[in-house]
Parts: structure tokens; sequence; C-alpha cells
């Protein structure tokens, strides 16, 4: 689900929350909007924006950076929609973008031709509101009335309206649902289906909905029926529909925790419950029930390992068969990524020892066949379906560190692709060299990492070098081509480190299980280790070390500086979660206890207490320079967790900096020019601190 709440009841969100510490006298910075807390956050930015600023490497980094954002030979990205390709589209002219959209045959040109459906600075201008685009939700098969959802500054909260795409108009009279963490979807022409905030009550307290509606055409939201409930306990509850020729599917997901949830088909006039395992991944495609196992499941005579991909006919198991086949069965570093359905085919994305491979499979003589397809190797791939109604042909991404990104079209079963858009090189990528190695963590768990550096670099230590990490909620960490980092610290001598860490999904289920809740210190474990390596390699030293997260890695780096500050010289802290024994009680926080544990529970918070980065630094400790950066339309990561961090490490006289983006939510920015200015910001003060 896309999960928003109401910007403006950020503060109240604590609401439900248990009586806050004593002894905690940062708790006023909770108060995203409060003026004593913007006022400090307007200091805090104006004394970074100096020291940065005035640096000889900002200006170069920051026009150079802009320049990559606005690019107009970035790849625009499409999704189809009937005869036309859709993309949402930002740049220099266009700051908050522009969907637009175009033909196949005109996609195929080097410059197609776009028409705009809608334009979002006009939109913004007109309506007094920095609008930013989450997306369009459009009523099968036509495709002409959508369900647009738009975000006040970047936060997950979003505004629902009906649109036109055929007249390129609001649809007078539509759908328009204000703004909340909310979801919906078409159950037909003249109904919807949403989940919101409906008032008291009706929001769980992790701030998602947890009552779903049907709303019919032409009366208010109000009138709306409730067709499913869940609990205010609960993480939250959607739904979504699919279509094919000849079928929907109108399915439900009510999530529990943040991993067990439980799944339903809309039959008639009831939500039949799908009995498969709580913590399973659910889709269906031509007929098909495809379960995403994460832990061991024996449905029938067969038996399945937890990370297998495995299928049966839908009508069949509402039935009662139970007569699964494995499309997909894990290895020990083998693991499935990701999988798409085209119109006979299934397309599995799987990672090898975190290096990508491409499997065709289709259903032949009773049986599942499968084919390996062809990719370079050592390179990150990304599949999505073209036209599931109509065709085999799939969208097939290849990146790798040092190549730019390409876009392909394949047609399932044929050798060849068609080659349809690639990035220019946004940076000089001769002489750069991509290794793979392992470091030994404190368990003896061999943890995988990548290098990327010059090939005639000498190990001795002097080259400054970032590790970038991680480490939870089963996100795996995959090669990537980045004009950010070619342009603005590998081409100037730097060392770029990607780590693989347990709670990531690198290897499966089971890699990330084994960092979760009372295991998560070995995210921080695999972290220090794979630090410890580089130096033992001589890649770098600890003088010239920085480590850079965000969001969970904004945990990961702050726990992991203040467990061993020795190692590194300088962290990049980015919207992080790092007072951990109120986490659950700021915003979306409550949604992550299936991750981290409750600290509510005094047996849980005996493990969170441990490694809580807040309450853990300390004031004679000798600390690497902290430079944080959080959004005040952060509607997700509370930014009181950055604000507290920095003004109790100040009053503890460590040397930090902070910046706090007043847009661009849980993201670095909303427009490229935010986003080029908040990176120049990042490498420049790494580029000082490790050189």
């Amino acid at each position: 689900m896309r999960r928003a709440l109401a910007i403006a009841a950020m503060a109240a969100t604590v609401a439900h929350a248990a009586p806050a510490p004593a002894d905690d006298p940062y708790l006023w910075l909770e108060d995203v909007e409060g003026a004593k807390a913007l006022a400090w956050v307007k200091e805090q930015d104006a004394a970074s924006r100096a020291v940065l600023e005035s640096k000889p490497e900002f200006k170069p980094i920051h026009e150079r950076l802009l320049a990559i954002y606005n690019s107009h030979d970035r790849i625009p990205a499409v999704v189809k929609r009937g005869k036309w390709l859709y993309n949402f589209w930002q740049d220099d002219k266009s700051p908050r973008g522009v969907w637009r959209r175009t033909t196949m045959a005109e996609y195929r040109k080097p410059e197609p031709a776009w028409e705009t459906v809608i334009d979002l600075d006009r939109l913004s201008a007109d309506e007094h509101v920095l609008w930013v685009w989450k997306g369009a939700t459009c009523l099968y098969p036509r495709y002409s009335r959508c369900l647009v959802s738009l975000s006040r500054g970047g936060a997950d909260a979003v505004e629902v309206r009906e649109f036109d795409t055929v007249e390129k108009r609001w649809v007078k009279g539509g759908f328009v649902s204000p703004e909340s963490k909310q979801d919906v979807a078409w159950r037909d022409a003249d109904t919807i289906y949403v989940s919101r905030d409906f008032g008291p009550g009706t929001m769980t307290h992790a701030g998602y909905p947890r009552i779903v509606k049907e709303w019919k055409r032409g009366t208010p939201i109000a009138a709306a029926k409730t067709t499913f409930e869940g609990e205010e306990t609960d993480v939250g509850s959607s739904v979504f529909v699919v279509n094919e020729p000849g079928r929907k599917y109108e399915r439900l997901r009510r999530e529990i925790t943040f991993w067990e949830g439980e799944e339903y088909l809309r039959e008639g006039e009831h939500w039949i419950r799908l009995l498969v395992p709580a913590d399973a991944r659910v889709s269906m495609a031509d007929g098909w029930l495809f379960v995403q196992l994460r832990t061991d499941w024996k449905p029938g005579a067969a038996a399945f390992k937890g990370g297998s991909l495995i299928a049966t006919r839908l009508d069949a198991f509402l039935s009662g068969g139970r007569d699964f086949e494995a499309l997909f069965e894990p290895t020990e570093r083998v693991a499935l990524q990701d999988y798409v359905a085209t119109r006979h085919v299934i397309v599995l994305d799987l990672l090898d020892n975190v290096k990508s491979r491409i499997v065709e499979v289709r259903r032949r003589d009773g049986r599942w066949a499968h084919s390996d397809v062809a990719v370079p190797p050592s390179s990150s791939i990304g599949v999505s379906a073209f036209d599931r109604d109509t065709s085999d042909d799939y969208w097939m991404t290849v990146t790798s560190f040092v190549e730019p990104t390409t876009l392909y079209l394949a047609q399932a079963g044929k050798p060849r692709r068609e080659k349809m858009k690639a990035l220019p090189a946004f940076f000089d990528a001769k002489g750069l060299a991509v290794s793979q190695f392992e470091a030994t963590s404190k368990d003896g768990t061999k943890i995988p990492y990548f290098v990327v550096m010059r090939q005639d670099a000498k190990l001795d230590g002097s080259h400054p070098a970032i590790l970038y990490g991680y480490g939870g909620f089963e996100i795996s960490m995959t090669p990537g081509y980045s004009g950010t980092i070619g342009a603005a610290w590998l081409e100037k001598g730097g060392v770029w480190v990607l780590a693989n860490l347990r709670g990531g999904g690198e290897f499966g289920p089971a890699w990330h299980r084994a960092a979760q809740r009372e295991g998560h210190q070995k995210s921080f474990d695999d972290f220090i280790a794979v630090a410890e390596d580089v130096i033992a390699r001589r890649i770098t030293s600890a003088k010239h070390l920085g480590i850079m997260g965000g969001s969970n890695g904004g945990l990961l780096v702050g726990a992991t500086f203040i467990q061993r500050p020795e190692l590194f010289k300088a962290v990049v802290c980015q919207v992080p979660l790092l007072d951990m024994e109120r986490y659950n009680h700021l915003l979306a926080g409550a949604s992550w206890m299936g991750e981290y544990g409750n600290p509510d529970d005094p047996a849980d918070w005996a493990f969170i207490s441990k490694y809580s980065p807040y309450q853990n630094v300390a004031k004679d400790a000798k600390y690497p320079r902290v430079f944080f950066f959080t959004s005040t339309r952060d509607d997700r990561v509370h930014p009181g967790h950055a604000r507290k961090m920095v003004a109790k490490m100040e009053a503890q006289g460590h040397d930090v900096l902070y910046y706090e983006d007043t847009e661009g939510g849980h993201a670095a920015g909303s427009t490229p020019a935010q986003q080029a200015y908040m990176w120049a910001l990042t490498y420049t003060f790494l580029l000082n601190e490790l050189r």
C-alpha cells in the first residue's frame, strides 16, 4: 500500500504513545512544524550551508549534478496503458514534472514526440501548492479515467483526484479523496475501493488505514460502504484490483505486522481468505495462484523451502486443492529477487552471488519449463511486463557500476532483444575496475561486498573511500550505474564500497531473518567487518574511510559509528531512525516492529537498547564528523530522530552538521534542483573529510 497520513497531523500521530521519557530534554524537536523547532532547523541549515557552500568543491559539483539530473538524455521509463506509453518527467523546464505520453512508434525514435497530459508546474502555480507526483491508477481496459495521487511537498500523504485522459482534464463531480495516507483502486467505472482516514478510530497505531470502503460515483465519501475492517494494532489494510482478459482479481491485504498478514480474494459479495502462510507473498495471473514463500511450507503432499516460488491453479486452490509445483527453489547463494508475468510466461529475476540471472518459465506439456536468458555478467537486471493482455514482451534494464544503464525490449523465447534507450556516459569510467570480496563477520559468516576503484591504484591505504549499506527489510544492494557517484566521487579518485549485509535480501529470506529483531546487531557486525576488511586489504584506511546510509541505513551508520568510532573519519546519516526507544510512537514507526521489535516490551528493549544510537551516544567518546540530513515533509521516518540526535551530540561537544530540506518527503528532494543540491552538500562534505 502507498502509506501516507495528512502532513498537518504529523505531530498528532504520537497521541497513542506511551509517556515520553522524562529525562529527554529534546522532545520539543519532535514537534515537526512547531515554531521553536523550525527556528532551530533554520539556524542549523544556515550554519551547515555556510560551511559547505564555502568549500571550493561545492559549486562545480553542484553544477555538474544539476546538469545530470536535468539531462534530456536520461531514460524515460514508461508504462503501457492501451495504445499509449506514459512517463513522468522532470527537468529544468519542468522541475515539478509533467505526466506525458507517446506511442510505441515514437518511443523507438531517438527523440520521441511527447504529449503532455498533466503539467504539475502549472497546477502548482494555479493552486499555490507545491505538488509532487505520486502516480496514477487507471481504469481497465480503456484507461480513459485515472485516479491521480498528488502529494504536498513529497510526503507519503496524498490527495486523490479523478482525471479524464481523453479530454485531459479533471473530471467535474468525479472522485476526489482529500489528503490522507490512502490507497484507491477501481472496481468498475462507477465504483472505487478506498482505504484512508475516515475519522477517529479508522487508522492503525502505525498511521495507516485499517478500513476499506466501496465508494459509489455521485455519492459523498461519508456514504461509502465499509467492506472490510482490520484492527487498530495492525499495520494497515488495502485493496488492489488486477485485470486481464476474461478475469478480474479483486484482492485485499490485511497487514497484521510488517511481515505477516492475511490475503483475501473477492468472490461475489464476500472476501475469501486465501489459506497461505502469513508471511508469504501472493500474486495471480492467467488463472494461476503464485506464492512466494519466506518460510518452509507443506501445503499438500509436497514440501517447499522458504524462498521458493510455487504455483497452482487458482480455482483448484479455492476448491481445496493443494497440488503446488515449484517454479523456483533457492540454493545457498541463489535467491529470487523478483518475478513478473507476461501473457504466457513468468520471468524470474534471480540473484546469483549478488549478480543477476534471468530465467523464463512457461507451461509446456503439463509442467513448468525453464530457459536461461543470456545477460551481461556482473550486472543488475530489472524486468517488467510490456503488455500482459496481448504480449510476452517485457522490458529489461541492464546496469552496472561502470556501464551506463540500457533499456531493452525482450521477447520471451527469443534470443535477441531490441535496444530501446541507453544513458550516456555521465562520468569517465575509463580505468575503473569492479571487484567482489568477502569479509568475515563476528560470527564467522561470509559477507560479500563490491569495490569500485581505479585499477592502477596502489593498495597503500591512502584512498578516500565511502562504504554504503542498508541491511534491513529484505532489500538487496546490487550494482547500478550512478552519475552522482561517478561524477562527484569516482572521477575524483574516490573508492566506492557497497556491502551486502544480513538483513537484506541478497540470499533470500533467511539472510534477512538472521538480522531481524534480536539479530539486528548482526547487520552492524557485518558492516564493521567490511570496514575492517577494506582497511586490511589496504584499499583505504580509517583516516580516509567514510560511511553513508539512509532510512534503515541511517540507523546502520548511526549505530556503527557509535560502536566503532575509530574505524571511520566521516559519516553521512540520511533520513535516519535513531531514537529506537520511541520509534514506534513516531509516525509510521509502529509498522516496523516486526523488523526491530517493540521497545515498550522490556524483553525487546533489552536488545534494542544495546544499539539504539540516541541512547548510546556518549559525551566522552571521540566520534568521526557526522553530516545528518532529513526532511520536514518526511511523514514516514520522523525528522525528530535526526533533530534530537544532532541537538544531543552538539550539547555533548561533538562536531556535527545538519541539513533539513523543507520538501522531499522520505526522498532526497522533490525536484532535480533539490536533489542536486543535497548531493552536492553530501559529496563536498565527504571530499573535505576523507582526502
